[in-house]
């Protein structure tokens, strides 16, 4: 059965600015754009991970992809997508802390989004509430083609990452399975 990538509307931040005496961005607007709208019928690649400014996805998943996005693109992927389960200033001040230039992130604040895609979990165990699982898709003309789920996490990994890796998603469009 194919997937279908849920419509959602979500609600970025555009426009805000750190005032000179420092503090949190202003002056901007929020703008809502549908699923539809960003991810058109591109190939791409969306990649989703439990939060923003968390040890993995800082340190590997994000600039992982935003190291390769030019070998993702010579690959046929047009875009690529970060989502996490993070308010739009979280999501926009993440980014620019790590220098992200290609990989444009989503805040699926809500988490609807992400329930819909059936990756949400309640991570309050660890104080988190509710995120999402890390997972990796390939996606085209609003479908799911591939999807690269990480196992659920244990005691023994509570925090697996490998599956949904850059290097296994590239190691998928070079032909791989």
């Amino acid at each position: 059965m194919t997937q279908y990538i849920p419509n959602v509307t979500f609600a970025f931040r555009e426009g805000d600015e750190a005032p000179e005496s420092g503090g949190c961005p202003i002056g901007g607007q929020f703008v809502f754009k549908t699923a539809t709208e960003i991810f058109g019928n591109d190939r791409a690649i969306i990649f989703s991970l439990p939060g923003a400014f968390t040890p993995t996805c800082s340190t590997y998943q994000l600039p992982g992809f935003e190291q390769q996005f030019f070998d993702f693109k010579a690959q046929g992927i047009d875009n690529i997508y970060c989502i996490s389960v993070n308010d739009a200033f979280v999501m926009n001040e993440w980014s620019r802390s790590l220098g992200i230039k290609n990989v444009k992130v989503i805040p699926d604040g809500t988490g609807k989004f992400t329930k819909l895609m059936g990756m949400l979990v309640d991570m309050s165990d660890i104080g988190f509430g509710l995120r999402s699982h890390r997972y990796a898709a390939v996606i085209g003309a609003g479908k799911v083609e591939k999807m690269f789920k990480e196992p659920d996490s244990s005691k023994d990994d509570p925090d697996p990452y490998g599956v949904s890796s850059p290097d296994n998603v590239m190691k998928y469009l070079q032909g791989g399975e």
